[in-house]
């Protein structure tokens, strides 16, 4: 049997553990050699006293940020919830570096989309000041103490503000897929800075473009310039594997027709400089193109075979850098396509092209984002016509968030925002769920901050920002499903967790380093948590998602939480016999977890291994 960790996922152990994959002769007792490493690397080695390098006062701390463990856990908040037992979205309440170490385990590489709201730096807005110390122990009082303004007159102003963005940042691109992408809004104060710290974090080449957003058109006065804009960078994790899609566009006519309706042509091959013949050699061949073979619609018949007099069309190669592009569909799907969805053209220069008929009214996001509905002042009137008061300040627009989940999700994607606020990106996922048909998830983390109680939001009764955020997603569901066809079916409930030290005294941070009370044994559960909560601590410390289903059961006398449909099972029991556990084993689980001093005896632990195992079942975990 396997002690089932109490910690967070140890970022640095897995980085070690790539690198032995990738150089294992750089090791040396398992440590690194840093003469071998540096030997491994050859001529790739900065060694020059003068080089580029982007640093501040307390960046190591913040890298160390990002690779510290955590004890902590979320706890279900059900009373907060909606649709606790249908839903797959989640709001998390805490600090959200906390929480972001606290998801690597079931999150790591889920997310296809990042969008984040941080604070901007402005001097009045809180910057998180965070304790390497500390962890999750009397957060809320240590936020109260210090999450204060950031004066511009302050000596560590912009450092305050990039030690605490880094961490959150390098953790978040963990939680990315493969091909997920991140949003990040920002304006002038903090601009040049997050575009550094972003290269650094998902690496310069991954960088897509910085979009421009006309928030405010009538310009506010700043001195000097009437300022108009904000701005919101854009990442992909690993660019060659991003995905993205194109927007409708209603303004486009299409030029020609056939059978099937209106259409216009596009070239087919790709012009990302990435997807090369190289590494994409599947999408690099020739089209066979007779120029005598003019067709009654002005096109010309295309083929895959060579035959005399045919003119041969590869893919063209880049102007700018010679680059040779290939096609953006594979051979089986050209075939499948030929003469119907691609053809044969040729330009007034008389060269021959191959394209495809664009069917579709489609557009490219534009870098500059100039539509009304992106304005602060609609973000602000939206959560006002919800709440029937004006009670945030200056939310974001839901058609700029929803732009942005149309271009960087698909119809099962799932979108995080870590600085979520009134929880517009939620609002924004439900409605282009409810528009599309998609069915996304979100997942909102916010910290506790309380609202001023001068303030509009605390007159109405809000004391802090989940408040508002949680009340926001009723509202607007609520809405969404008003408007709705009664057949359709769109998600806009949420599971409420909250932030807090783990549930088990064996996995304290403190009694990691202390010999533990006899007495702890006994009960190792902490007064007023219940099993249901270190059931959810278990699924988080195995990497298991917080909306799996969960099913409690009576196996024996003994309660079980069936989970993910019966391939985990979880019993904290005590006095647990060899009859139980069989009969635990006849449900045919994947992996089973037992409290460590759950057994009847030393008996019943030793052969309990092996009657599992018996049963097929090798992943055997206890805490």
């Amino acid at each position: 049997m396997h002690k089932l960790n109490g910690k967070t996922c140890h970022i640095v152990q897995q980085n070690l553990e790539k690198i032995k994959e990738i150089l294992p002769e750089v090791f040396t007792e398992d440590k690194i050699d840093v003469n071998k490493f540096l030997l491994a690397m050859g001529e790739h080695v900065e060694v020059d006293k003068e080089r580029y390098d982007f640093t501040w006062n307390g960046k190591t701390g913040a890298i160390q940020l990002a690779q510290k463990q955590s004890t902590g856990t979320l706890r279900p908040c059900k009373e907060e919830s909606v649709n606790w037992h249908d839903t797959n979205n989640l709001y998390l309440e805490g600090d959200n570096l906390e929480v972001l170490r606290i998801l690597q385990h079931s999150y790591r590489g889920k997310i296809k989309m990042v969008y984040i709201d941080p604070p901007y730096n402005t001097g009045q807005d809180f910057i998180y000041h965070d304790d390497f110390q500390d962890n999750v122990r009397n957060y809320r009082e240590r936020n109260q103490e210090t999450m204060k303004s950031n004066p511009e007159t302050k000596g560590r102003y912009h450092t305050d503000w990039l030690n605490m963005i880094y961490p959150r940042l390098k953790l978040a691109r963990n939680l990315m897929s493969e091909d997920g992408v991140i949003f990040i809004s920002i304006d002038d104060h903090e601009l040049a800075n997050l575009r550094k710290v972003c290269d650094e974090i998902f690496g310069e080449e991954n960088f897509i473009g910085i979009f421009s957003v006309n928030s405010t058109p009538n310009a506010r006065d700043y001195g000097h310039i009437g300022k108009m804009h904000e701005y919101v960078l854009f990442y992909g994790k690993k660019l060659a594997e991003t995905t993205t899609n194109m927007l409708p566009d209603t303004t486009k006519q299409f030029k020609y027709e056939d059978e099937y309706g209106g259409f216009n042509i596009h070239p087919l091959y790709n012009s990302n400089v990435l997807f090369t013949k190289e590494n994409r050699p599947n999408l690099y061949y020739p089209f066979y193109l007779n120029p005598n073979e003019k067709r009654e619609d002005g096109f010309y018949t295309i083929y895959l075979e060579m035959h005399d007099g045919f003119v041969e069309i590869f893919p063209p190669k880049s102007v700018k850098d010679s680059v040779q592009f290939v096609w953006r569909w594979g051979k089986a799907k050209a075939m499948q396509g030929l003469n119907k969805e691609i053809i044969g053209y040729q330009t007034s220069d008389g060269d021959f092209r191959i394209v495809q008929k664009m069917r579709h009214s489609e557009k490219i996001i534009r870098s500059l984002l100039l539509e009304k509905s992106f304005t602060s002042r609609r973000g602000t009137a939206e959560v006002e016509n919800i709440f029937e008061k004006k009670i945030f300040s200056f939310p974001k627009p839901i058609e700029l968030i929803q732009t942005f989940c149309q271009v960087g999700t698909d119809k099962d994607s799932t979108v995080l925002d870590f600085f979520s606020g009134s929880c517009t990106t939620a609002h924004a996922v439900m409605k282009q769920n409810a528009e599309d048909g998609g069915n996304r998830k979100f997942i909102m983390v916010q910290l506790d901050e309380s609202t001023d109680e001068k303030s509009l939001a605390s007159q109405a009764g809000f004391k802090n920002i989940c408040e508002i955020g949680k009340e926001r997603i009723r509202r607007a569901g609520a809405l969404l499903l008003k408007d709705m066809d009664n057949n359709q079916a769109v998600d806009v409930g949420f599971k409420v967790f909250k932030l807090d030290e783990t549930n088990l005294k064996v996995w304290e941070e403190d009694a990691l380093h202390i010999e533990r009370n006899l007495l702890d044994l006994v009960d190792p559960v902490k007064e007023g948590r219940t099993q249901e909560d270190v059931v959810y601590e278990v699924l988080l410390k195995y990497g298991i998602g917080l909306t799996s289903s969960i099913v409690e059961d009576s196996i024996s006398g003994k309660k079980v939480f069936s989970v993910d449909t019966g391939r985990l099972l979880i019993c904290l029991d005590v006095n647990l016999t060899l009859e139980a556990i069989e009969e635990m084993a006849k449900k045919r689980p994947e992996r089973v977890v037992f409290y460590d001093e759950g057994f009847k005896n030393d008996t019943v632990r030793t052969n309990a291994e092996q009657l599992l195992k018996r049963y097929g079942i090798i992943d055997i975990r206890v805490i």
